[in-house]
């Protein structure tokens, strides 16, 4: 239910420290809670156990709100970044932990709102950034409202997802079937041979435990042996239990878990907000990767996703071009760099932001390309 809030009453733009003991989180809660478009990554529950452990300084909690009666109307994480290698910009504040750039919109706020929200965001260069934003969504459509907004998209690129509904289910169906269906099955057999073979969805306080044996299970794959797992990193491992417990007293994160024998072997963590599921990490055992644990599960994902009552869309979260989630999840979502400006000379200051997103694509794609060749080697 969206919260009721007076449109018309004086609005102010105000610069919170995230991490303040005096911030408003109730506030902050009920405009996560009922946004235009769901961002788990930017409320309270993920945001503050990230930017404490992690001490990542410069951050602003940059929001909108109602003079009067102190309601957020519009509100985003911002920071200090280059665009690409050269240009300093105002951006929200992405991550490699959170791949999602949608600031928290109340579905009321219009073009003042976002006027007001970015002269406080978009400090002296005059732009502002927001990376990894779904383009297909209203909170998009409404940040380049405003009259004097120049704006501009770069860095597009799609991932995995899937739609609700009968189109979701035509999506699972053209995934599941023929020869993929006929080896998912042939497989699931193969791994009853190891006992008895069962899916799990967890909510409630219970994911807590079952997120440490997700912990242990990504920590014991090729992401522990690259140190890229969430335990490898003591303040990684914190940050991620903590937002995790979050989470999980709102009831909104689910785990989903395949188990072989009383063995966990696979394990999809999930944040559930406004009917949107975001598949925010997934592990699975590698001496079962001939089953193909990961695929099984995601399958099972899909399924449990199809039956939410509330169910509006998921997102994989995942890198374009993902080999194993792709495949599965035949929906997309397109995603892009927005770069808002009004400053006198805007389209030349958007133009070089572009320019350098391009610089650092290309050198990014460099870089793997020697890597790639090195192993090879």
């Amino acid at each position: 239910m969206k919260a009721d809030v007076e449109m018309s009453a004086p609005l102010e733009a105000v610069s919170f420290d995230p991490l303040s003991s005096d911030l408003p989180v109730d506030a902050w809660k009920t405009l996560a809670g009922n946004a235009l478009d769901p961002n788990p990554f930017f409320g309270p529950q993920f945001l503050r156990p990230f930017l404490k452990n992690h001490k990542v300084k410069g951050i602003s909690l940059v929001t909108v709100r109602n003079k009067r009666s102190g309601d957020w109307l519009l509100s985003c994480p911002v920071g200090r970044r280059l665009a690409g290698v050269f240009v300093p910009v105002a951006t929200a504040w992405t991550s490699d932990y959170a791949p999602l750039g949608t600031p928290l919109m109340h579905p009321e706020a219009d073009r003042e709102h976002v006027d007001l929200f970015f002269k406080a965001a978009s400090g002296a260069f005059g732009v502002l950034a927001f990376p990894f934003l779904p383009l297909a969504t209203q909170t998009a459509e409404r940040l380049q409202a405003p009259a004097r907004m120049t704006s501009a998209i770069y860095s597009r690129s799609c991932r995995a997802a899937h739609a609700p509904g009968q189109e979701g289910e035509q999506q699972l169906a053209d995934a599941f079937k023929g020869k993929r269906r006929k080896e998912m099955r042939r497989l699931l057999r193969k791994l009853e041979e190891h006992g008895d073979v069962s899916f799990e969805s967890i909510t409630g306080p219970a994911v807590v435990d079952h997120f440490d044996a997700f912990l242990d299970l990504e920590a014991s794959g090729w992401k522990g042996r690259g140190l890229t797992a969430l335990a490898s990193d003591t303040k990684t491992a914190q940050f991620s239990r903590e937002a995790v417990a979050a989470f999980s007293q709102s009831g909104s994160i689910r785990i989903d878990e395949l188990r072989a024998g009383g063995r966990l072997i696979a394990s999809i963590v999930c944040f559930v907000e406004s009917g949107h599921v975001f598949t925010w990490k997934i592990a699975f055992d590698e001496e079962f990767s001939r089953y193909s644990p990961g695929a099984q599960l995601v399958l099972y994902t899909f399924r449990e996703n199809l039956a939410l009552p509330d169910f509006t869309a998921a997102d994989s979260l995942a890198i374009p071009g993902h080999p194993m989630i792709e495949p599965l999840w035949r929906g997309r979502l397109e995603t892009g760099t927005l770069i808002l400006s009004t400053a006198p000379v805007a389209e030349a200051k958007i133009q070089l932001c572009g320019a350098d997103l391009a610089l650092e694509r290309k050198l990014r794609s460099a870089a793997r390309a020697a890597r790639a060749r090195f192993r090879s080697s």
